[in-house]
């Protein structure tokens, strides 16, 4: 199995990717979460899953180690194919997946495309054991109710990325984040944020 891809994006699109290593493009899938990380040109490290079908052999990446891990457990789920597993990374993150099946909250599931309730009940019930001992840096995050978790998710996970990359670690960054929710824009939380830290 192909553990992990380093090379260069040469393509972009929707769902996909080419990355070029040592002269070989690889097309491999992505959830929304992980094309958002990408620029074409870039030099990286993807973490893959091999899907081997009778017609096809399929290669999914990931930016992260954790989001290659949650996938995993999610296709673990009796029902749930790759391309589900995928459709439920494009919509939150793998942190954010964690908390849901930890707490219950099947209504954050159901957000991804092809996510039924009882299929999102079916995950909760064949991992909540699984993941019992999983930690969750933004836990403390996801205190609100679960329509104010789905409509910030995307400015809070970006604002925290952008600090990750600016060396902050992910307790100070989860930390002053908090602190932000009157926030309404990546670019005025990243400001608030930087303002905190520093002083």
């Amino acid at each position: 199995m192909i553990g992990y891809l380093h090379g260069k994006i040469t393509e972009l699109f929707p769902d996909m990717c080419f990355i070029e290593v040592a002269g070989v493009g690889y097309r491999v899938l992505i959830a929304a979460s992980t094309r958002s990380q990408l620029k074409i040109g870039q030099e990286l490290t993807l973490y893959t899953y091999l899907n081997v079908r009778e017609d096809a052999l399929q290669l999914y990446g990931f930016f992260t180690q954790a989001e290659y891990t949650i996938f995993n457990h999610l296709i673990s789920v009796s029902g749930i194919g790759p391309k589900a597993g995928l459709n439920i990374l494009s919509v939150m993150s793998a942190d954010k997946i964690v908390w849901a099946i930890q707490n219950k909250q099947s209504s954050l599931l159901t957000s991804a495309p092809g996510i039924g309730k009882k299929t999102a009940e079916r995950i909760i019930l064949e991992l909540k054991d699984k993941l019992g001992n999983t930690i969750v840096n933004d836990s403390d995050a996801f205190t609100d109710d679960a329509s104010d978790i789905t409509a910030s998710s995307d400015i809070w996970t970006d604002a925290k990325q952008a600090l990750l990359s600016l060396g902050y670690t992910p307790q100070e960054s989860t930390a002053v984040l908090k602190k932000t929710r009157h926030l309404s824009s990546v670019e005025a939380i990243i400001k608030f944020a930087l303002k905190e830290l520093s002083s």
